[in-house]
């Protein structure tokens, strides 16, 4: 039944993931790394490894070049690495259930380190389940894993880095954008700019956004700006677009593919499981865990590392992930303290650092507020088919919580576990019953955390059995 046991079990392989385990198998520590991918690189520096040698690299700019090194460096540090293995359930102790080639293992750990990075934040409104109608950042993967660029020119709705770097990549490819709805309400640019002092420090990436705002705008599409309504219509599939914007303006355009995004959140799940306490981060607009200054968290030999201990970005990454394996080290006797101490000084500047810009752009993107307050009949909850009228009756009942309006509606049990409406539901529920989300809470996050067969399960008693 036990697949193995390790000093320490990295939970993703991404920037954050990859930079523990080097950092950790360097000063002695047993590593294995669990990852649901192909390959390792995370979301940042997906299929960095096949891209390597192919003309995609410089398309894809200097800063996912950068994996290349990284990877490399990752696959000769002598941790042990389990690529497509889906992490489903994970149990003080520590026991990580994981799923691979249709076979479920138990892998146990001394400490675990979770890089589980974050997600697109759900922007659910009308018509955004049809076909057509996807994420920014899944049409990125499908660039960088696939060298994928839609046939049609694409409509993109949202604000944030994201669509900008995407749009700059896209046409870099050789694709085409009919163009921008940009959602980034009026007056953020001057409440942005009182955080401009602390970001200089991060010079470069403001001139680096600038520079990506003004090649598009020489492009000739479209750029609307101030949008806040959206509303995707077809018969089977996305065939119109309409938008309105702050001033009352409104369109009805013809598309086939619409990229929307209105930035990330950290993924969560894996620390609830786990039982570690999470806050509400304000500037942000989101869950993050409760973490001290090495990332450990409120379960001891817990490390949350890299965007799932909060969005820092992918500069952010590497020192988290560095941190945790420093102090796992000196908790192990493999590093003294004074050692470790000196060395996350190092780490600790580089963070704050990387982290100089956040301030502002969470300030200039934070989500408009009618991502939290689609229409009655927009499904909140994909899986199971909940609309946002049938959450806001069920809310006035009794002031029920996200649980409760879970058991009444079964929103949040399908295969995302509430990835894709937890947020949703816990807005609509603070703004109906008058109280904030931090006080309304999230889900109980119950197992399996992914979708697990019964012949998966089947396979662990085999195991066991022949133990």
């Amino acid at each position: 039944m036990n697949g193995g046991h390790s000093d320490v079990l990295i939970v993703g392989a991404g920037p954050a993931g990859m930079a523990a385990a080097v950092s950790a198998a360097g000063l002695g520590l047993s590593v294995r790394v669990i990852d649901d991918q192909v390959a390792p690189g995370g979301q940042i520096w997906r299929g960095i490894e096949a891209v390597a040698a192919s003309p995609r690299l410089a398309r894809l700019g200097d800063a996912y070049g950068e994996g290349v090194s990284r990877a490399a460096a990752f696959r000769v540090c002598g941790a042990l690495y389990e690529p497509q293995s889906q992490l489903w359930q994970i149990e003080p102790g520590f026991r990580a259930f994981v799923t691979r080639d249709g076979e479920a293992r138990v892998f146990t750990a001394t400490a675990v380190i979770l890089a589980t990075g974050a997600q697109e934040r759900p922007v659910p409104f009308p018509g955004w389940t049809l076909p057509g109608v996807l994420t920014a950042g899944a049409a990125q993967i499908l660039l960088k894993t696939a060298d994928q660029v839609p046939e049609k020119p694409v409509w993109i709705a949202g604000c944030g880095p994201l669509p900008l770097l995407y749009m700059t990549q896209l046409l870099a490819a050789g694709g085409s954008i009919a163009g921008f709805l940009d959602t980034t309400p009026r007056g953020r640019m001057g409440a942005a700019l009182r955080h401009l002092p602390g970001g200089l420090r991060r010079l470069g990436d403001l001139v680096k956004g600038l520079s990506w705002s003004r090649a598009l705008q020489r492009q000739g599409f479209p750029i609307i700006r101030q949008v806040t309504e959206l509303r995707a219509e077809g018969e089977g599939r996305l065939q119109r677009l309409s938008y309105r914007t702050a001033n009352g303006r409104g369109d009805s355009v013809p598309a086939e593919v619409l990229l929307v995004h209105e930035g990330i959140v950290p993924n969560i799940h894996a620390p609830l499981a786990l039982g570690c306490d999470i806050r509400w981060h304000e500037g942000q607009h989101c869950y993050v865990p409760v973490l001290d200054e090495w990332g450990e968290a409120s379960q001891a030999n817990v490390f949350i590392v890299g965007d799932g201990a909060g969005i820092g970005g992918m500069e952010a990454c590497e020192p988290r992930g560095r941190l945790a394996a420093l102090r796992l080290a000196a908790r192990m006797q493999k590093l003294g303290e004074a050692a470790a101490d000196a060395a996350a000084r190092k780490e600790r500047a580089a963070l704050s650092r990387a982290l100089a810009l956040r301030p502002l752009l969470d300030t200039l993107y934070a989500p408009r507020p009618q991502v939290f307050a689609p229409a009655d009949e927009t499904l909140v909850c994909r899986c199971e088919e909940v609309t946002a009228g049938e959450l806001r009756s069920r809310a006035v009942q009794g002031q029920p919580g996200p649980n409760q309006i879970k058991a009444f509606t079964r929103a949040g049990m399908g295969p995302c576990q509430g990835r894709q409406c937890g947020y949703t539901v816990a807005h609509i529920l603070a703004a109906a019953q008058n109280r904030s989300v931090e006080d309304v809470g999230f889900y109980r996050i119950r197992p399996p955390l992914k979708p697990v067969t019964l012949g998966e399960l089947a396979s662990l008693d085999e195991q066991e059995t022949a133990a």
